[in-house]
């Protein structure tokens, strides 16, 4: 028999009933006449119905444990989404090296301030950007002395509208013109990286350092904004359809697992996600598309500008952009724009249909700063038929235009230069004919 610690037990040893307690250090055994085995038992039955009902307790509450949902009990009730409208409400400002920081603590810009709810962090950062991107458009108008003009020229006060920045003498500069065009994203005039202006400092991420240096070296300026494509409009409250909906059966089923899906995981995270606002968007009228707007600018602003000698930065998918116009109007371009610096740009002049012609343009005008490893101008090889590359000295794709900062303005005097050598040139052959006709008349 098994003698378990703490349990009364029968032991029979040459016909005369015992009875022992087994204990933690030592067991007594003891003779015991009639009453005391009757005792014995009893107390045996007795420790028998504990140790059942310290199981069925057991039982019980494994059975309890099983019925919570611990992760259920883990999720969070997620913060509603409002948010600061100004820096100061959001406690960061700009210290004298353009950097964000902290108005108390001095620390950099924090991303996770709130553990495990990366959509709200997501959405305060969101929130945050959008007020940088007001203060960039201050210090357009304030430090840059730039002004507003609206896109379409004749937009109406109904319709949705865009607009770019322009110098005060932007189409009345006879000399030089510089157009700086950013990449796609939410990076609106002004901006060549967000990530870079909260992380690292305003001359990196801003325009700001090429507006300044131009307007010294004699560039009047323009800022595009091909982002800014359309009005975004709250959608009013769903009604009951009266009518069938015209949409096909496949997409509306693919539409509802993709929602159904995007419900589920919010709801597998927190415990009260919060509603987005359902919006809509209006697009604005020829400038739909990052396409579109630097086509429409070139039509009704860079091309009525009194500069003989236009130069463009064009950043990422900017680069494309520009490609495109090229596609649209060559002859204008070529007749108009002196050089081009493109910063790891997008484009691609077999997937965009180039002609030769724009091709061979492009070798001897544009120069492409491209992500790499190698030193700051290194010369890089190119697969397919394109502009010469260059590294911009960082492998990190937004900080490309900045880091070829002063290679890029060397580019443009290099090429200014050379193109008024030949005209020089030129006019002093034309200039020597006519002499020799003149004096051949002369003696005739």
């Amino acid at each position: 028999m098994t003698i378990k610690e703490g349990i009364p037990c029968i032991f029979r040893k040459k016909e005369t009933p015992t009875w022992g307690f087994v204990g933690a250090d030592q067991m007594l055994i003891l003779h015991l006449g009639g009453a005391e085995l009757a005792l014995c038992t009893l107390l045996t039955a007795m420790a028998q119905v504990a140790i059942q009902e310290d199981g069925e307790k057991t039982t019980a509450l494994k059975d309890l444990l099983s019925r919570i949902d611990l992760d259920e009990l883990m999720k969070k009730d997620e913060p509603p989404f409002t948010f600061p409208k100004t820096l100061e409400e959001f406690e960061y400002a700009f210290n004298e090296n353009g950097q964000l920081r902290h108005i108390k603590t001095q620390e950099p810009f924090i991303f996770n301030v709130r553990e495990d709810l990366h959509r709200w962090n997501q959405k305060r950062y969101e929130a945050l950007g959008e007020v940088i991107t007001q203060h960039v458009y201050e210090l357009l108008e304030t430090k840059c002395n730039m002004t507003k003009a609206i896109l379409p020229l004749d937009a109406t006060m109904d319709e949705p509208s865009s607009f770019i920045y322009l110098s005060p003498n932007a189409l009345s500069n006879p000399s030089k013109l510089l157009v700086l065009i950013q990449g796609s994203g939410v990076v609106r005039a002004g901006q060549w990286a967000r990530r870079l202006i909260i992380n690292q400092d305003l001359d990196s991420g801003t325009q700001i350092p090429f507006i300044t240096r131009a307007m010294e070296e004699g560039y009047s300026v323009m800022v595009l904004n091909p982002n800014e494509n359309f009005l975004e409009v709250e959608k009013p409250p769903k009604s009951s359809p009266t009518e069938p909906s015209e949409e096909p059966v496949e997409k509306k089923e693919r539409r509802d697992d993709r929602e159904g899906k995007k419900r589920k995981e919010f709801y597998e995270k927190y415990r009260n996600p919060q509603k987005e606002t359902e919006t809509e968007q209006i697009p604005i009228r020829e400038n739909s598309s990052s396409e579109e707007h630097v086509l429409y600018v070139w039509d009704h602003v860079v091309s009525k500008a009194a500069a003989k000698n236009v130069f463009i930065v064009a950043h990422s998918y900017g680069g494309l952009s520009f490609v495109e116009l090229m596609n649209h109007r060559e002859n204008e371009v070529r007749n108009k724009v002196c050089a081009v610096a493109l910063t790891d740009s997008a484009h691609n002049l077999w997937l965009q249909e180039t002609s030769k012609s724009t091709q061979d343009w492009m070798q001897e005008h544009c120069c492409n700063w491209v992500s790499s490893p190698e030193p700051l101008d290194t010369p890089l090889d190119s697969m397919l038929p394109d502009c010469p590359r260059v590294s911009a000295g960082t492998e990190r794709h937004e900080l490309t235009s900045w880091m070829s900062f002063d290679s890029i303005f060397r580019f443009f005097c290099e090429v200014l230069k050379v193109k008024e050598d030949e005209e020089e040139m030129s006019t002093n052959i034309v200039s020597t004919r006519s002499s020799a006709l003149k004096s051949k008349h002369q003696d005739l």
